[in-house]
């Protein structure tokens, strides 16, 4: 009934405590952002084709940008479709975990 008790989005620091359950992790930033540094793991999904996405099982996905705006589109489109997405607030910016393929 309240969005307020339905949970979209997650911390980085909530998102730190799954990486051990190896989580489904969707970069939604553009290919040159992800390899200047990303979480290890995730795969890089730009916005622009992230509609095409589709979720093998049912488990849950944690999206993550720079900020924490594109994931947050991204997230939403992708719970219309019924996949069970989680927005990582603050993106990369506020990412204090380790990270491949660059520095932040």
């Amino acid at each position: 009934m309240f969005s307020f008790f339905n949970k979209t989005s997650i911390n980085g620091s909530e998102l730190q405590q799954k990486l051990t359950l190896n989580p489904e992790i969707i970069d939604v930033r553009e290919k040159s952002e992800f390899q200047a540094g990303h979480i290890p793991g995730a795969k890089n999904i730009p916005l622009s084709k992230i509609s095409a996405y589709s979720l093998k099982g049912d488990r849950p996905i944690y999206i993550i940008c720079q900020s924490g705006l594109r994931s947050r589109q991204a997230t939403k489109l992708l719970r219309k479709k019924g996949i069970q997405a989680f927005n990582v607030k603050g993106g990369m910016s506020r990412w204090s975990g380790t990270v491949r393929g660059g520095k932040l």
